[in-house]
């Protein structure tokens, strides 16, 4: 395949079948001075990579034999040997056809790799999309910015060059899992290879590095960093020769110093909701945040973050800080374990007048008390100097399930359905000044991408329990308790349960394109939708499921945010603020995370954000209720029927 790499645009196709055996290719370069001009690409399917088979011969320093070192040591001194072999033009990509079995730093085989290995096993011809590029001993002088719109990529070679720096774009090849810059003249590393977390091999042998960059700490992932061949600086090789690459990622992720903070996130002020049309205590904001429970804030989960900034004494100082700094008028919090409501946010929110309501997961019920305390839920709190708590309740999904008579029969509730044990907290609040109520749902949907269909079920289920408590507090119209020497506000009344205005916030563990949010947003889902599977859940699959509600995404109005989840492993939009339409309009947003911060930033948990998720702000105003039309009578025009007949 022929394209240009040195130009700004080039096009990606997918590699003709050559004559050459495994569908490898090779980048002719003759302009070493070019990046990557005018070259004719060969790129290597995953399938031609060979097998980590290295030269086992000992290494010798200046002609002497090498002194007896640590098992690591002795590891980086045979793979530096089989580097300084690897001097020849396009040597990885022409070893797995001409030199199968011999040594290489190719790296060991990908899952595509054994994939297309059984598949010439059995005789199965298949296309095979490349996913490495082989630039060593090309004489090359710099790297095409071009080269980094290949965001694919698997294995990049461009050891045996003439490079004096890696670009700073290199960043954006997220899927790299080895990357051979052996044998150039690099004095110094980009911080952006902190971004690369899937590496497994950083190969860096024979330059001119001095210092390995502390943001590598974060390639929790990483194997084998050669260095072997560079005046690294102690205490980096120090650590490198005796405890391996491991040690000294760990060393650099718990010695990263503290960079500078993003720029606050701007606040979007929407022309859907005008202030100068209504009172101010008709406008509220309410937030929504996951804080990622304490249990769940592990190094292997969270590899590439330094473990004391995981430590829930650092990070519940951060998330008691946006809290107050944001001051919203509702607070609706997941993944609150049941000894940090009681111990930490109730006492500490306390001081900025909120009041709290939690539910741990329905997992504590059959549990004892010590074990409760680690119990997880959801926590909405509320400013009691706007608000009355009129009534507060929790939707058990799990019981919620089992009580329909519909489903008691159907396995996937038994197996799929109950043993999740996730919850929804709802709050009936007034407002103190004005009378007008809202229902609060605060809500943490089950996680799992493999359950789809409990994600729409555990919805669809929320949706029927709203209806019920709307239509309950609408036609009993549950009075306010209030202290003595408080004056309460003016009654309002709804004709039905939909006139109330709902906010529906949380983690919900669905994108946009997922059943959940089409519920949501559309008001029904059919019986046959994809996400449920084929799966029998009594009368969702059989007559669909449908809600009364218009809602909408707060942050619909500006196109929703690039992400509210971000780690290596996944960045995406999961979190949301949903709210009713008829009776409530949005009239600000907190905006997006700093892109320039994002730019050198592997994922979250870190040292400025202390949840894999961030907090979602939105400011809503109350719609004046429309007056019920009254019919008028109709018109008497007398009785002309009898008059014409006289």
């Amino acid at each position: 395949m022929h394209s240009n790499l040195g130009s700004g645009a080039f096009k990606y196709q997918q590699p003709q079948q050559p004559h050459i055996e495994h569908n490898l290719a090779h980048v002719q370069n003759n302009n070493s001075s070019g990046a990557l001009s005018n070259a004719h690409q060969h790129a290597f399917s995953a399938a031609g990579t060979p097998g980590n088979a290295y030269n086992t011969q000992q290494h010798a320093t200046n002609g002497a034999t090498a002194q007896p070192t640590s098992i690591h040591w002795q590891e980086q001194l045979q793979l530096c040997q089989a580097s300084r072999q690897a001097g020849s033009p396009h040597h990885h990509a022409r070893s797995p056809a001409h030199r199968s079995g011999a040594a290489s730093l190719s790296g060991p085989k990908s899952r595509k790799e054994e994939e297309e290995e059984k598949r010439r096993a059995k005789g199965i011809s298949h296309r095979q999309d490349w996913v490495a590029l082989d630039f060593s001993g090309q004489g090359l002088r710099a790297l095409s910015n071009a080269l980094f719109k290949y965001t694919f990529l698997d294995k990049l070679f461009i050891n045996h060059n003439k490079l004096t720096k890696l670009p700073s774009a290199i960043g954006r090849l997220k899927l790299l899992t080895l990357l051979d810059a052996s044998s150039n003249n690099l004095v110094e590393l980009p911080v952006e290879l902190g971004m690369l977390t899937s590496l497994k091999q950083l190969l860096l042998f024979d330059n001119q590095i001095t210092v390995i960059p502390p943001e590598l700490g974060t390639l929790y992932q990483l194997e084998t960093l050669g260095i072997e061949g560079n005046p690294i600086q102690d205490p980096l090789k120090q650590i490198m020769m005796k405890e391996g690459t491991k040690a000294l990622v760990t060393y650099l992720r718990e010695n990263c110093p503290v960079g500078l903070p993003p720029t606050a996130r701007d606040w979007v002020v929407l022309n859907d909701g005008d202030k100068s049309s209504g009172k101010e205590d008709d406008h509220f904001t309410v937030l929504c945040y996951n804080i990622l429970c304490d249990k769940y804030a592990t190094q292997t989960m969270y590899g590439y973050t330094a473990s004391w900034a995981l430590n829930w004494d650092y990070r519940k100082e951060l998330i008691l800080q946006e809290l107050q700094g944001h001051n919203a008028d509702i607070v609706c919090l997941q993944e609150v374990a049941t000894d940090n409501f009681e111990e930490v946010f109730s006492p500490a929110l306390a001081y900025h007048e909120y009041k709290g309501v939690f539910w741990p997961k329905s997992r504590a019920k059959i549990m004892s008390e010590s074990e409760k305390k680690n119990v997880d839920g959801c926590a909405t709190f509320y400013k009691t100097t706007k608000y009355n708590l009129i009534e507060k309740q929790v939707i058990d999904f799990s019981s919620s399930a089992i009580a329909r008579e519909d489903m008691k029969k159907t396995a996937d509730i038994y197996n799929r359905v109950m043993p999740k044990d996730n919850i929804a907290v709802v709050t009936f609040l007034e407002n103190k000044q004005t009378g007008y109520r809202v229902i609060i749902a605060n809500v943490h949907i089950t996680w799992d991408p493999a359950f789809k269909d409990v994600k729409l079920v555990q919805t669809a289920m929320l949706m029927e329990e709203l209806v019920k408590i709307s239509d309950r507090f609408a036609k009993n119209n549950p009075p306010a308790k209030y202290s003595a020497g408080e004056t309460s506000p003016p009654t309002v009344t709804y004709s039905e349960g939909t006139q109330i205005p709902l906010i529906i916030c949380g983690d919900f563990n669905s994108s946009a394109d997922s059943g959940v949010y089409e519920l949501l947003a559309k008001g029904s889902v059919h019986s046959e939708h994809d996400d449920l599977a084929g799966r029998t859940y009594g009368n969702f699959t059989k007559d669909g499921m449908s809600h009364p509600f218009s809602l909408k995404s707060s942050y619909a109005n500006i196109g929703e945010l690039s992400f509210t989840n971000y780690t290596p492993g996944f960045s995406g939009v999961i979190d949301y603020v949903w709210y009713s339409t008829n009776t409530l309009q949005v009239s600000g947003l907190l905006g997006e995370v700093d892109e320039e911060y994002m730019e050198r930033v592997a994922g979250f948990p870190n040292v400025h954000f202390p949840s894999d998720h961030i907090a979602l702000l939105a400011e809503f105003q109350v719609k004046p209720q429309k007056p019920k039309l009254v019919k008028p009578p109709p018109p008497d025009f007398g009785n002309s029927s009898s008059s014409r007949k006289q």
